[in-house]
This record gives structure tokens, sequence and C-alpha cells, in this order.
């Protein structure tokens, strides 16, 4: 397929301007033609109250999600939330927007965006039962550092750069890097690209996305690109095709039609990576879902996996003070991007006066090198005997709770780890394939057992 006409490109303007109306998602006149489209930038909430305030102008548009949601544009995405930073980070709770959207709307005409929702949780049970993977990917992405030939790196570093030669894949780099977000559709089109069209390394493709999302979870992240890559189900490929990007992006994304040819449908071809990883599921720790009985003075230690203590079991408790944990040692490890550290201390600085404010007790977030020692630390500074934490999903987060563990054995002071209800019904069920989880997750919906 050729570069489309004049004609054929103000239809398409047309086009998506019927489809969405003309309120600043069309393409404006100036920018058809244009060889470069800047990257627009657009917030996040990063506070509790931004969270809530963008969910509740968002609320009334959700029955319009399943026919919208697929629509890539320049502009700040209309047909999507754009929460999802806030719902990693614990800002606001799944349960919440559930809760909500069935008081709302009921349960058929949000089925697409319930479901949608619950996607993020069915990842995290599902990792959660199989730790594995996300330590053998991380291994894989320190090893394939230090082996891959210079001139795979060189390219790898041009592709995430945007200076693959392929038009609207370096629009959606550069828009990466540049705000800390994609489109769900535009990270799915770039993996495929990653994978099956360069035919790089998978998981260093997903520590690009890492290294940059605002949103990066790490079992939704790392899952998803193993499904692209074909590994999550098996012989399951997701391949990227120009006849896709054209039904589905705004035209101005793809006026630049550099590279196209690459994307022709029937084109790329499935690259599936070999692995030989045991993927059968571990037991889940058998962990309340209620605040513990704790007696003597006691600390909260609060991280990035659950930024919203006021709303979780614990609280009820009373402690002496509560603590949050940033460590520059670790963003260098995971060379997370300075956008996302710099997202990542709002929102814990938001949540830690939240916290202060709920509980009556001071709360702070403290930068050190060492996580397990700085509570040591802080904990036997304020004569406290137990620490109490909302329970780290696999990740970065959880990593840190052996060295924890040791730490506070050593000095006699007691851990206890509480998970909320919502993830102790669901986590189990994410044991197979997604459907199977959702059946069982969306009867529990319509009969009201997760509100």
């Amino acid at each position: 397929m050729g570069k489309k006409s004049a004609t054929e490109g103000a239809l398409l303007c047309r086009s998506f301007e019927k489809r969405f109306g003309s309120d600043g998602i069309a393409v404006p006149g100036a920018l058809c033609g244009a060889l470069y489209h800047p990257v627009v930038t657009q917030s996040f909430p990063l506070t509790r109250d931004e969270a809530l305030a963008r969910w509740r102008a968002f609320l009334p548009h959700v029955p319009a999600y399943a026919a919208g949601r697929n629509y890539v544009t320049m502009a700040p995405q209309r047909h999507v939330s754009g929460l999802s930073p806030a719902v990693r980070l614990g800002l606001i709770t799944p349960q919440e927007i559930v809760r909500d959207t069935l008081e709302e709307h009921g349960y058929q005409p949000a089925e697409k965006w319930l479901q949608e929702v619950c996607w993020r949780t069915y990842w995290k049970g599902w990792l959660q039962q199989r730790p594995q993977i996300w330590r053998a990917w991380r291994q894989r992405v320190h090893a394939l550092r230090e082996t891959l030939p210079d001139a795979v790196k060189q390219r790898m570093e041009a592709v995430s750069a945007g200076h693959s030669g392929v038009a609207v894949m370096d629009h959606f780099a550069r828009e990466l890097a540049e705000t800390g977000y994609l489109h769900n559709h535009a990270r799915m089109w770039w993996a495929s690209f990653w994978i099956h069209a360069e035919r790089l390394p998978w998981e260093l493709g997903a520590d690009f996305f890492f290294q940059h999302l605002l949103d990066a979870d790490p079992a939704s992240n790392t899952l998803s690109w193993r499904w692209v890559a074909g590994l999550q189900t098996a012989g399951k490929t997701y391949l990227v095709r120009r006849g896709n990007l054209e039904r589905f992006c705004e035209p101005a994304l793809l006026q630049d039609t550099r590279g196209l040819e690459r994307l022709e449908d029937g084109c790329v071809t499935a690259a599936i990576p070999r692995e030989d990883l045991d993927m059968s599921p571990h037991a889940l720790p058998d962990l309340p879902d209620r605040a513990p009985e704790v007696t003597g003075r006691f600390g909260l230690w609060m991280h990035a996996d659950d930024l919203c203590l006021e709303s979780s079991p614990l609280r009820s408790l009373r402690p002496a003070g509560i603590i949050a944990i940033t460590s520059q040692p670790a963003y260098d490890h995971y060379r997370l991007s300075p956008q996302r550290i710099s997202s990542l201390h709002a929102a814990l600085q938001d949540g830690a006066g939240r916290a202060s404010a709920h509980f009556r007790c001071p709360a702070g977030v403290l930068e050190a090198a060492d996580t397990a020692a700085a509570l040591g630390a802080w904990l036997q500074e304020q004569r406290m005997d137990t620490l109490v934490s909302m329970r780290p999903h696999t990740g970065p987060v959880a990593d840190a709770l052996p060295a924890i563990r040791r730490t506070l054995a050593s000095l006699g002071i007691g851990l206890h780890l509480v998970q909320r209800p919502w993830e102790a019904q669901l986590f189990p069920l994410a044991c197979a394939g997604f459907f199977p989880y959702w059946e069982k997750t969306s009867r529990k919906l319509r009969e009201g057992l997760l509100t």
C-alpha cells in the first residue's frame, strides 16, 4: 500500500471526526500531512484527590468505553480513563472503581470496562502464584545486557530512541519516553514491532517499558510482553499489522508513511522465543485480610504497591508512626527514568500525608540505600517492637521482603502482612487463563459479592 492521496487523507480525517466528535479529538487541519508530530503531553493523577476527581469525571462515560477504547489519538485520550498510574500505586483501588461503576451503570452496560479493570487483578494474581516468572525475566535482562552483540545493542538503542525508520513506531517510542505513557493498543503494536518485526529480545523491550511507564506494573508489563511474544499462551502471538493501525489510529499518526511497508498485512511473522520455565502455580501464602491484633508500640510500612492505607484493612489501627522508603540504588538497578521516579515520590508524599492525618501519627518518606536496614533502624529508634504492612505484590517491593524479614528477626521485631479482601477473593481464581477467571469473577460481581 502506497502513501494515501491528500483527498484520501482528508476523508480519513473527516471519518475520524465523525466517529469521535470535533471537541479536540479530531486532527487539526494544520497537522494533516506533517512529517513529524510533536508528542502531546498529558497529566496523570498522582494524588488520591486527583485520582478521585479524574474518576468522577470519567464515570459517566463508562458505557462508551467499549466502543472507543481501541482508538489511538495524538491528543490526550478521551475514551480511556488515564487512571492507570493511580491504580498501579494504590491511590485508588479496583474495588472502588468496580463498586462505583455498578452503582452508577449496573453490570451489562459496563461489562467491557469491568473486565478491563479486573485484568490488572488477574495479572497480579497469576504472577503472585508464579514469582519464578518475574525472577527469570529480571535475570534474563541482566544476562542479555552483558552478552548481546554490540550490533544488536545499537539497534535496540536506535529503536527505543525513536530511530527505527518506521515513523509511527518512532512516534510511540518518543511518546513513551517523553510522557511516561502509551495507549494500551499502541503498547501492543510497539511490543509486537520490537519482537516480531525487529527480532529483538522481548525481555529488553519489556525492560524499556518498565523504565518509563508511570503505570509500570510488574505483573501487567511482564506478562503482557510475554503474551505478545507468544510465551504466555502457548502458540498465540500478537502480530502488528498495517491494516489494524489504519483502522484504529488517528489519521495524523500515519500521515508520515515511512517504513509502513514493513508492517503490511502478512509481512510481520512470529518470532517466538524459546524458554524452559516451570509455569506451575505455587500456593499463595495464607495472609489475613483484616487488621492484626497488635500490642505495644508498632509502626506501619507504606510502600508503592498500596498507597491508600486509610481505606485498607489497617484503617482502624493506631500506630506510633508510619514510614515509606525510597532508594536511589533501587532506581539505578531498574534504570528508572527521572519522570517515573518523580511520579513515585509525588504519590508517596501524598500517601504519607493522608496516612498521617488519618492515623494521627507522624508519617514520612525516608531516602535510604537499603530498605531493610532503614526499616530496622527506624523501628529501633522509635522503640517499636512490631512492623505492620499491606502485602507487597510480586515485583521490586516484594523482592526486598527476605532481607526485611532477616533484619527484623535479628532485632527481635515482628512483621505482620495483611492483604485486601479483594485480592484474597480474586488472586486464587487466577490459576489458569483469563476467561475462566473472568467467568468466576463476573459471577461474583453480578451477585454483589465483591463490593
